[in-house]
């Protein structure tokens, strides 16, 4: 890995993926800001595991990346102003939306960015996947009262872990870490189980909903068994929600079952930007009202030289990690 000092007057830090498993940190010219956008000093980035599939240089990818491409959770300051823009002012914190985060700065529209209050000044603000774990919970119709089953405790899972249960539904969380599930517990879970064998899972269930099984289940995975498993636990009339990132290829479903208990199938992703932003803007006044907590899932920060080592981790999941933060000081 390339290691560089802190960005020179008119130069940034940039990431660049130069291969499979392999990262350089270069120094570029400053990005100017164009009509309607700004330019963010970023503080950091969180690390996404869609950047998993380029990371690992399937055929399909092109090295090298351009600098700072695949960070999209950035957070910051705006340092420059282009010209007509009056929404934001320099120093403002901001959250954006923006794809070359894994950069010291980077360039947004404006319609890209979400002011953070001083309230937040001192946390780190991933907005993207905040914005996202919001857009889902809103599209599951979640409510009190309901017995919610949320499979897979990763960053996203956590999150709708603690919203689920903060309206007051019964979540049963279902994941196969020991430490994802204490986080669970402590983002509000009423039951936790660990993710091992199909069937006993479902009989578990059974039991515990008393034959009835789940008016909503998510599937935070994004892999084949986590989706079977989903319209297993999913009640008749039910809602399952497909959260999970299914990335390598195509799935089966159990149709019969889906058809006999004619249950409500929502694909919960978004690719309109300002379905994103409005998510964001949620976050921001969740994580402020307190309804959201996401600090404690922030478990691993590298700075910017340690991407790879970031996206590493992202991968192997070692013991004790949720969510992986690159920072620019």
């Amino acid at each position: 890995m390339n290691m560089l000092p802190r960005a020179s007057e008119g130069r940034i830090r940039a990431a660049i993926v130069t291969g499979a498993g392999q990262v350089s940190v270069e120094e570029r010219p400053f990005p100017q800001p164009g009509p309607g956008q700004v330019r963010v000093r970023l503080e950091g980035s969180g690390v996404c595991a869609s950047n998993l599939g380029p990371w690992a240089g399937p055929e399909w990818m092109t090295f090298p990346t351009e600098p700072g491409a695949l960070g999209h959770e950035g957070w910051g300051r705006v340092d420059a102003i282009g010209p007509g823009v009056s929404t934001f002012g320099l120093g403002d914190r901001v959250a954006a939306l923006s794809y070359h985060a894994y950069a010291t700065h980077d360039i947004a529209d404006v319609e890209m960015l979400v002011p953070l209050p001083s309230a937040l000044d001192d946390q780190p603000f991933p907005g993207e996947p905040l914005g996202c774990a919001m857009n889902i919970f809103r599209r599951s119709g979640i409510g009190p009262g309901q017995t919610v089953a949320i499979i897979g405790i990763g960053f996203l899972g956590a999150l709708l872990t603690q919203l689920a249960s903060g309206v007051g539904a019964r979540v049963i969380a279902i994941s196969r870490r020991p430490f994802s599930l204490e986080i669970a517990r402590q983002m509000g879970a009423a039951e936790t189980m660990v993710m091992d064998d199909h069937w006993r899972l479902i009989e578990a269930v059974k039991q515990l909903t008393s034959g009835a099984f789940c008016h909503c289940v998510i599937e935070a995975v994004g892999k084949q068994w986590p989706l079977d498993l989903a319209g297993e636990l999913t009640a008749e009339r039910g809602r399952l929600v497909v959260a999970g990132y299914h990335q390598d290829g195509p799935r089966q479903v159990n149709m019969q079952l889906w058809n006999w208990r004619g249950l409500d199938v929502v694909n919960a992703h978004e690719r309109d930007p300002k379905i994103y932003i409005s998510g964001m803007r949620e976050a921001v006044e969740a994580v402020v009202a307190g309804r959201l907590d996401p600090s404690r899932l922030y478990t691993h920060v590298y700075p910017l030289e340690g991407l790879g080592e970031a996206l590493d981790a992202t991968r192997d999941r070692p013991d004790g990690f949720l969510k992986a933060l690159v920072t620019y000081k």
